[in-house]
């Protein structure tokens, strides 16, 4: 059978950095209080000339070199993002147009923190429905823009950046032993809409918006959403935590992280946590977490490895790979 394979991992961040000390003077806040609830040490902030776009090409090109490959080997790129560059057209086509392809196709997926799951499942139905042999799936994101600078609730957890990797078909046994995509579950459910959510849009408001969260009750929620999916996910490849080698988990924050895994069963050094050093990154969380522990050697060929996400909507997803 046909199966999605990683060929390389890429990421990119913007240049300036911004620790927890430099939020005191602009909102009421300290860097014990936001590492005691969060985790998080410092974030990227997106310059006027880092955008979407250009984070998220470098972090293409990246992977390509790392896959050995060029952007003329591609036939589709698929960007999960919640900050477009434009309203229209899709963003991954300014990408596709910035490393030079005049082949192939691309467009933009929306499902917030977990857009780079869903997009790495769309992406492995594409190439096992014969319709793309190599795929570069982008997460990329300038949550920056969003941001209410004077909401301290919410202007200290996010932060810019993009990651990036290429999947290409190959074949397997239609085991658990094969390379690449294993298994996958996605949800969402539009109930929760108002818990996190940005309160503009063209439609509605014709403004950008600022990003709005009710995070007691986005963290009351997640650690249940989050197993869920997981542990539908093992049930479909019938795997249990034991045999996993790595998780790779949405860096919203440190507590959800840890909650999580310990529900589960997964052993705290399986982890890879990135949350104290980028923040929330939404869609570019999952891909950045998991080129650092690609470049670093700690996931390595054979290894299993699950990715998971949660974010506005809800939506909330899991995916496992055979590295």
């Amino acid at each position: 059978m046909i199966r999605s394979i990683v060929r390389g991992t890429g990421a990119a961040l913007p240049r300036r950095i911004m620790k927890n000390a430099d939020f005191e003077g602009m909102v009421e806040t300290s860097d014990e209080w936001i590492v005691q609830r969060t985790g998080i040490r410092q974030r990227h902030i997106a310059a006027e000339d880092e955008t979407t776009a250009s984070l998220g090409e470098a972090a293409a090109r990246e992977a390509l070199k790392n896959a050995g490959l060029t952007p003329d080997d591609i036939d589709l790129i698929v960007l999960a993002t919640s900050t477009p560059n434009n309203t229209f057209p899709a963003t991954a086509v300014e990408i596709q147009q910035r490393l030079g392809m005049r082949h192939g196709f691309a467009f933009d997926m929306q499902a917030v923190c977990s857009g780079f799951v869903y997009a790495m499942t769309t992406a492995d139905l594409y190439i096992r429905g014969g319709l793309a042999k190599r795929v570069l799936v982008i997460g990329s994101e300038t949550f920056s823009r969003l941001l209410d600078w004077t909401d301290r609730s919410t202007c200290v957890l996010f932060g810019d950046g993009a990651g990036a990797l290429v999947l290409e078909a190959g074949e397997g046994e239609g085991t658990i032993a094969d390379h690449g995509v294993l298994a996958a579950s996605l949800r969402s459910d539009g109930t929760h809409r108002e818990k996190l959510y940005v309160d503009g849009g063209p439609s509605t408001t014709g403004t950008v918006g600022h990003l709005r969260m009710e995070g007691r009750e986005v963290f009351k929620h997640a650690v249940g959403m989050i197993t869920d999916v997981i542990e539908a996910t093992f049930d479909q490849a019938g795997i249990t935590a034991d045999d996993l080698a790595w998780f790779v988990p949405h860096q919203a924050n440190k507590r959800i992280i840890d909650a999580s895994a310990k529900k589960l069963g997964i052993a705290e050094e399986k982890v890879v946590v990135t949350v104290d050093l980028h923040g929330n990154t939404s869609a570019a969380s999952v891909p950045l977490a998991l080129s650092i522990a690609v470049a670093d050697g700690r996931i390595k060929r054979g290894d299993l490895v699950l990715l998971e996400a949660m974010g506005g909507g809800f939506t909330w997803g899991a995916v496992l790979i055979r590295w």
